[in-house]
């Protein structure tokens, strides 16, 4: 996605001239994006593209970078205070008579806490959302507070922050900034973000950078040491903010933020297991959190996200996607996650079941929830779904391979199409999902975790479920090799295997080799006994969100599953003997 067809006017202010864009309608709240170091508007592409159906979104190139001008002399030309000049004269020409919501990524960020701290601004900030750029004001008390009251562990969080923070040394040297960025380290700068941070190709970075580059360092140089000797005491946010931190950072410490709440009394946190540059990596997720932000400070009816929970921070805004989310262990698990304040696609081969889930995920918590309805066993329906996904919904953060049916039936008694229906649901289903779903995670460069939902039956062998226990176990031994293959890359794999849990997969379950009647009446029997045993599915469905958040490698879920896992490991003679008992049915 690109900037094209937005519109572009010029804003004067202090001597330079600052290129605007406009997409959207400008009758809309104006939601600002600030860009940071070395980066132009265009970082901001993907995630302006998504906001601009609902709100007036505005970009401006930061002086001296894109196509605005640079103050001259370059020296003193980049402090806070002309920055925060900039700000004013952009939201004044964009929205005059409404305050603005401000986004800012990395020294955006950095800028912006100036703007939203400084009384000058005051009425003019309804809300911000920060990311991967702290205050310098709130940086610099935080180093203080670590020299004049040093334990192990402060000391610990400076040293890590300091060598965090090498670049910042490096741009206070004279000319040698300069000479990298507009000779080698310019040229390779699109291939190391490829290759380091995983960001895209596209419209960005553009061919301004060397250019950029050389004018920031003037950024870092006018402002990060005045600031950290001196910091204002007075920093606090006089507007609601919006803190998103990037877990992966490589250039700030989450330890940086602590203590944030002293500074800004109306704080909401967001984190993510994400790189530096999210604009570029999770446009989707970033535009979801902004949108959900803005509608509430704008006195809309906010989305019903919990703001509490065991996981609500961990899963927020995540785009999580479950198969046979129509009913069972697949709705709850949607359901948890809606809980935890995911996104969710439900996904499952009864339209009506998938848009109920959709419908209810929604209500529960889930700021977004949509319903796709596909036959996991098709290979070309589930390419065709991957697809889809990525493009109106984003990369995948958490898959749930949940869909399975049920057969029971001795080895003679089952047909050739009895084991091909249960192996392309139960076992291609999940070959399906693990290579479309787990290939854009891996190609995406920013972890993410599959959970396969496989069974008790998997490593405790029956004579009644000879094709259903065999799935299961494919099932089992691909997640662990799936999870040696992708631990590199930051992608957990989990196996879940429940055992009797009470869901419909017994009504529905195929009984080989009897006629019709038989089989219903089966059917009833092993609904009545899962019944019985009242195992809920809300219970796996709580495994499944700890086995993600602990990336648990096999998880039986119940005490009887508990209890056949041990048995497969110590009493293996034991669980054959118990294999050759008749089931009671």
């Amino acid at each position: 996605m690109t900037l094209e067809g937005a519109r572009e006017r010029r804003v004067r202010t202090g001597g330079v001239e600052l290129c605007v864009a406009e997409l959207g309608d400008a009758a809309n709240p104006t939601v600002v994006l600030v860009h940071g170091y070395p980066d132009s508007k265009e970082v901001w592409s993907e995630v302006a593209a998504r906001l601009a159906d609902r709100f007036h979104v505005v970009l401006y190139d930061v002086r001296g970078h894109g196509r605005s001008t640079a103050p001259q002399p370059l020296r003193g030309g980049f402090t806070l205070e002309k920055l925060t000049d900039d700000f004013l004269a952009v939201a004044d020409a964009v929205s005059p008579d409404r305050p603005v919501h401000l986004v800012g990524h990395d020294w955006g960020s950095v800028q912006s806490w100036e703007f939203v701290t400084v009384e000058r601004t005051r009425g003019r900030v309804a809300s911000f959302t920060s990311m991967s750029g702290p205050s310098l004001d709130h940086f610099g008390h935080w180093i203080n507070q670590r020299l004049t009251r040093p334990t192990p562990r402060r000391v610990g969080q400076l040293l890590g922050q300091g060598a965090k923070s090498w670049y910042v040394y490096l741009l206070h040297t004279p000319v040698l900034p300069e000479l990298a960025w507009r000779g080698p380290l310019g040229a390779r700068w699109p291939k190391i973000l490829e290759r380091v941070e995983k960001v895209p190709r596209g419209d960005y970075p553009t061919s301004s950078l060397r250019t950029d580059a050389a004018h920031g360092a003037w950024l870092y140089r006018d402002n990060v040491r005045a600031r950290l000797r001196r910091p204002r005491p007075d920093a606090y946010a006089h507007a609601p903010v919006q803190l998103v931190t990037p877990l992966g950072d490589a250039f700030l410490s989450e330890r940086l933020y602590d203590g944030l709440e002293l500074w800004a009394p109306e704080l909401v946190r967001r984190t993510l297991p994400a790189k530096h540059w999210v604009p570029r990596t999770r446009p989707d997720q970033l535009a979801s959190w902004i949108t959900e932000f803005v509608t509430t400070h704008e006195g809309g009816r906010p989305r019903p996200t919990p703001a509490t929970g065991a996981h609500a921070e961990r899963f927020g805004g995540q785009l999580v996607l479950v198969t046979g989310a129509g009913s069972g262990i697949g709705r709850a698990t949607a359901f948890a996650f809606a809980e935890s304040g995911a996104r969710v696609v439900a996904v499952d081969r009864d339209a009506e079941s998938a848009a109920r889930t959709a419908e209810l995920a929604r209500l529960i918590g889930a700021p977004e929830a949509w319903a796709e309805t596909v036959d996991v066993s098709d290979e070309q329906a589930m390419e065709k779904l991957a697809e889809k996904v990525a493009a109106e919904y984003g990369v995948v953060d958490v898959l749930i391979n949940n869909a399975g049916i049920g057969l029971s039936g001795s080895f003679f008694d089952t047909t050739p199409e009895d084991w091909k229906k249960v192996l392309d649901v139960n076992l291609w289903g999940v070959i399906h999902g693990c290579r479309l779903f787990g290939k854009q995670m891996a190609e995406r460069g920013q972890g993410g975790h599959i959970v396969n939902t496989a069974s008790a039956a998997a490593f405790q062998p029956s004579k009644a479920l000879p094709a259903y226990s065999t799935s299961k176990a494919a099932v089992l031994m691909l997640s662990e090799c799936l999870r040696a293959e992708l631990s590199g890359q930051g992608i957990g794999v989990s196996a879940i295997c429940p055992g009797l849990v009470n869901t419909n997969i017994t009504s529905t379950a195929h009984f080989a080799g009897v006629d019709a009647d038989e089989e219903k009446r089966r059917q009833k029997k092993s609904a009545r006994l899962y019944g019985m045993r009242n195992y809920p599915p809300e219970k796996v469905a709580a495994a499944i969100l700890r086995a993600v958040v602990r990336d648990e490698a096999v998880v039986p879920v119940t005490p009887e599953a508990r209890g056949a896992h041990l048995m497969s490991r110590f009493a293996p003679r034991a669980l054959r003997a118990m294999a050759r008992l008749e089931p009671p049915l």
